[in-house]
């Protein structure tokens, strides 16, 4: 399941909060979109992230790095976010 996690980039933050699960990326992504509006910033100023869970779960709980990943097995990545944009 996806979810959407609040993610500081804190190294002495690892375990995340859930914002919400859902079944399919595009939910997450409609749910992302919605929180960005609702917050009046852009994707990269609102901490948060669409990653793919390993474990059931549910909004509020808290998830280790070891928990998630950022993409699904077997999801086809875009070519955009396959490289790193710095070198």
């Amino acid at each position: 399941m996806y979810a959407l996690i609040f993610d500081e980039y804190d190294l002495s933050k690892p375990r995340k909060k859930v914002l919400s699960v859902h079944r399919k990326r595009e939910t997450a992504e409609k749910a992302l979109a919605k929180r960005q509006k609702k917050l009046g910033k852009r994707v990269w100023e609102c901490d948060t992230r669409i990653v793919w869970v390993k474990t059931k779960t549910t909004a509020g709980e808290l998830i280790g790095a070891s928990d998630f990943q950022t993409w699904r097995p077997g999801e086809e990545i875009p070519f955009g976010e396959r490289y790193p944009d710095s070198d």
